[in-house]
């Protein structure tokens, strides 16, 4: 799995979404960017993103995904 830093641009990953029942809406089309950690405990730690529609301000990091280019279908190294 990729390793979400700040400055990381993510979305919610497929098996959250998949999860809790979210298959279309905002929340599967919700883009941001990570602008800080808060950690709770040794297994949980929460993102702070700047989303790009009104989500919630504070994510664990285990629900969320990298996006960006998609390497295998692309002809960029």
């Amino acid at each position: 799995m990729a390793k979400i830093e700040v400055g990381t641009k993510v979305a919610y990953s497929v098996q959250f979404l998949r999860s809790i029942g979210c298959y279309s809406g905002g929340m599967a089309f919700a883009r941001g960017v990570v602008t800080g950690f808060k950690v709770l405990s040794p297994g949980c730690t929460l993102a702070e993103v700047e989303w790009d529609r009104e989500m919630p301000p504070r994510v664990n990091v285990a629900n969320l995904a990298r996006v960006g280019l998609n390497r295998q279908f692309s002809n960029v190294d």
